[in-house]
């Protein structure tokens, strides 16, 4: 699906320094169970109490809205978030832009950086030593830019996501450039399509936010992994979605929402004005990201946070979260 929110206000008016990032390669994308796998490689065809914080324009309010359940209880969020990402492809959302074959260019010849949040590079040293012919699955991180990136780089690289066209994103790379990539659609927390300890690398950008339910992401991101794989995420900093929509707007940052926070918990013509047709959202607080992984089985080994690259909150609190996990070698320990 995607990387990042798509509807939350401040991306709308980005910057152009945003669209330029996008265009040059440095941005990323989420994830469903129906095992469609096509290969693109160049040898095969084919009550409210109000505080005024330090800047004069931002105010700080405090009253919890209701959670509202608006929506039928057979809702299909994996298939909206399926149909809305196709949709942000025709949008032209700049998590939807393939990378050029400049950035293709300098990436195999070593000169290379993706992300996991905003705009901020992994550090090098994050990945394994030798990148090469490592096998790395890029979940739920469709849109042609980071998947294509560690192909050029030299890793063995499959991009599973839950939108075909963002699929398609990485299948146009691939075709324009040569690279040997292989494009998986489904739901990420269903990587039954591969066998055990199948990868080097999980590659996972901001976008559980996209999923109700993300234990399952991480233990299937556990199982794929070989020992001493190393497991790179990027999330939502939970506290952002406290925050009413509305406001945002005005650059206002108003308390109004209880976490969890679901999009779906939204009054409808609130939804639809912010949100319209967009991808459902989940807020996942740090006990399921943080402690998921190492319930998973994980050792993390770093974390590093980043403000919001489109969002009034940057000022004040990070935004997003990145973290580095290992599989440990020897897993048979109890942990």
């Amino acid at each position: 699906m995607s990387q990042y929110p798509v509807k939350r206000p401040g991306d709308q008016g980005e910057v152009e320094r945003a669209r330029e990032q996008a265009r040059t390669g440095f941005c990323g994308r989420t994830g469903f169970p129906c095992g469609q796998i096509e290969v693109h490689d160049p040898r095969i065809p084919s009550t409210a109490v109000a505080l005024t914080l330090s800047s004069p324009s931002v105010s700080l309010s405090l009253g919890l809205a209701p959670r509202l359940g608006a929506v039928a209880d057979d809702f299909d969020p994996v298939a909206h978030n399926r149909a809305a990402w196709d949709r942000e492809v025709g949008n032209d959302n700049e998590w939807t832009r393939p990378v050029g074959p400049d950035v293709i260019a300098r990436a195999r010849a070593g000169s290379w950086s993706v992300v996991l949040i905003g705009y901020q590079p992994v550090p090098r040293d994050w990945f394994p030593a030798e990148l090469a012919g490592a096998a790395v699955l890029c979940l739920a991180s469709g849109g042609g830019q980071q998947g294509p990136v560690l192909a050029a780089a030299g890793a063995s690289v499959t991009v599973f996501d839950n939108s075909p066209r963002q699929l398609g994103r990485d299948e146009e790379v691939a075709a324009r450039d040569g690279l040997a990539i292989r494009t998986v659609l489904g739901d990420m927390r269903d990587l039954s399509v591969f066998p055990d300890a199948s990868f080097d690398v999980v590659f996972h950008p901001v976008s559980n936010v996209f999923c109700p339910d993300i234990a399952p992401v991480w233990r299937e991101s556990f199982r794929v992994l070989r020992p001493g794989g190393v497991l790179l995420a990027g999330f939502m900093n939970p506290d952002l979605f406290i925050f009413d929509v509305a406001a945002l707007d005005r650059d206002e940052l108003v308390v109004r929402y209880r976490l969890p926070f679901c999009s779906l918990d939204l009054p409808d013509a609130e939804r639809r004005q912010y949100y319209g047709d967009g991808p459902v959202e989940y807020s996942h607080s740090l006990t399921a990201q943080l402690g998921g992984q190492l319930d998973a089985g994980f050792s993390l080994t770093h974390l590093v946070e980043a403000p919001h690259h489109a969002d009034p909150t940057a000022r004040y609190m990070p935004g997003y979260v990145a973290t580095r996990a290992i599989k440990p070698r020897d897993t048979a320990k109890p942990r």
